[in-house]
């Protein structure tokens, strides 16, 4: 079996530390609306340990979210399923990319794009009786807010939370190496 592919499959128990602390930064009271580490923290949570886990991730993020501050709705169970959506293409975008910082922005602005794309413009007109044009209009400034917020952590924390994730595994792969190549000591 690819060594390299094996990675994929597996669940990594730092999810769980990256999710509270997403978590965490959500509930910061006074930030810039829709700049969170949600899509930062699904890219490379998907490239390491699969769809499943990026999916799960970005579901929990928006419905942990919504629980602790007493929000769940209707947007909720859009957002959580676009956003996991999101968590099941980055994986699969992944999968044969580098996994470069270049990478993460640009998944980061197309997952940008289309998340604020299945949601802004579906939520209002359906639900709240909302004209296509108001929520065009209102989308705007929100997805560039959004773009931006995920550009700058696509940069800073996607290779940050990429490299945190697989850190025991190099440690583990070099002590076999080293195990077996005496040279290296």
């Amino acid at each position: 079996m690819n060594t390299s592919k094996k990675i994929y499959s597996e669940f990594n128990p730092k999810f769980f530390l990256i999710l509270f602390l997403c978590l965490l930064a959500r509930l910061i009271p006074v930030r810039i609306p829709n700049v969170e580490p949600i899509l930062a923290a699904t890219m490379p949570i998907s490239r390491v340990s699969g769809a499943f886990w990026g999916f799960s991730f970005a579901v929990l993020s928006i419905f942990l979210y919504d629980l602790v501050t007493g929000t769940l709705g209707v947007r909720t169970l859009f957002t959580a399923g676009a956003y996991g959506l999101i968590g099941l293409w980055s994986a699969s975008y992944f999968k044969n990319k580098k996994g470069n910082t270049i990478d993460y922005v640009h998944f980061a602005i197309l997952g940008t794009l289309v998340f604020d794309a299945l949601t802004g413009l579906t939520v209002g007109p359906i639900f709240f009786h909302q004209s296509f044009l108001g929520a065009l209009t209102g989308q705007i400034p929100f997805t560039i807010l959004h773009l931006a917020g995920n550009i700058i952590f696509a940069l800073l924390l996607s290779p940050a939370i990429y490299n945190f994730m697989i850190k025991k595994k190099k440690k583990e792969s070099e002590l076999i190496v080293t195990t077996f190549n005496p040279k290296i000591i």
